[in-house]
């Protein structure tokens, strides 16, 4: 059978329990290669480095063409 406690906490105790409990920052570090900032121990996503080596290839997207572009070349 569970036991239940027998008297009930005050908030001053309950709140000097709870003071340990907080949220810590995340680990971060930067890239070596690219300065970024990422998590430790893995791939950065902008340039795909992990420790001076290249573990990924990063696709560049393409400049898209805007209408107003194709219309003054066309006027010239």
């Amino acid at each position: 059978m569970p036991q239940e406690p027998k008297k009930r906490h005050s908030r001053q105790r309950q709140g000097k329990r709870r003071a340990a409990i907080k949220l810590a920052m995340p680990a971060s570090t930067g890239c070596l290669n690219c300065g970024a900032i990422i998590k430790p121990h893995t791939v950065c996503p902008k340039c795909g480095f992990y420790k001076a080596r290249q573990f990924l290839k990063i696709k560049t997207p393409k400049p898209v063409e805007t209408p107003s572009e194709n219309t003054s070349e066309e006027n010239k």
